[in-house]
């Protein structure tokens, strides 16, 4: 009887120990959440990348709204949904702090810079902002009152240079595709753009007159996912985000 109750307790040991290792073993998950993210379009290719990474490691899946800044702008005025905006200047951004539509402060997360947008190639033999006020030339510019053109019309300023643009575009992207396509031999762009665009070649803009380009971003304060709003700018001002960031040609923080 005795060795009865040994074999047994024995046995009781065994299984209560393998139970508790395939406790100690098992993995928890993390649920799926969403989140939405209003970006400038000069972002999309690097966010792209973040949001993908952002998936991977937090399961948090992003959905970008990818736009002019002034449009995003009023879009939010007007009470579209969203959890993140990121914005290609300062002033939209205070802009939705003004109005209370932002949590916490904002933080600048990159910088940006100018370069003229050419034709693969540089078939016109363009070389200076001076260049393109020559006669014949077909120049697109962004509206100023996106971000991209805003800065576009300092540099030409600075430059003491006077442009008639074919077309103001309503986003950065708008000029890219113009020059990309051939239905323009020019356009002032962002330095990202020419980075991840592979289909113009870039004209350096001298320091001098050049213009740089703070982006900030912030939760917003109507946000269905604070923590994940949170979770997408850490990783954005993390050093893996600051990689990709730069990589895209964009310069960090």
């Amino acid at each position: 009887m005795t060795r009865r109750l040994v074999v047994l307790a024995a046995f009781l040991l065994v299984v209560g120990c393998g139970g508790q290792s395939g406790g100690a073993n098992a993995t928890s998950t993390p649920s799926q959440t969403t989140l939405t993210v209003f970006a400038a379009s000069s972002l999309k290719p690097a966010f792209d990348k973040v949001g993908a990474r952002l998936q991977a490691t937090k399961n948090v899946v992003p959905t970008f709204n990818y736009a002019g800044t002034q449009t995003l702008t009023g879009q939010l005025q007007q009470g579209a949904p969203g959890d993140v905006f990121a914005s290609a200047d300062t002033a939209h951004m205070t802009t939705l702090q003004n109005a209370g539509l932002v949590s916490g402060s904002a933080k600048i997360f990159a910088h940006n810079s100018l370069e003229i947008a050419v034709s693969k190639g540089n078939p016109k033999g363009i070389h200076t902002l001076a260049d393109l006020s020559r006669a014949g030339l077909v120049v697109v510019l962004a509206d100023p009152s996106v971000p991209a053109g805003k800065y576009a019309q300092q540099a030409l300023a600075k430059a003491q240079v006077t442009v008639h643009p074919a077309s103001l575009e309503l986003q950065v992207t708008g000029v890219l595709t113009k020059v990309a396509l051939g239905e323009a031999d020019a356009g002032i762009v962002y330095v990202s753009d020419i980075v991840t665009s592979g289909k113009v070649d870039g004209v350096t803009i001298p320091d001098s007159q050049n213009v740089i380009a703070d982006y900030p971003v912030a939760v917003l304060k109507a946000a269905q996912n604070a923590a994940g709003a949170q979770a997408f700018i850490d990783l954005v001002l993390s050093s893996d985000g600051q990689t990709i960031l730069k990589a895209a040609g964009f310069q960090g923080v």
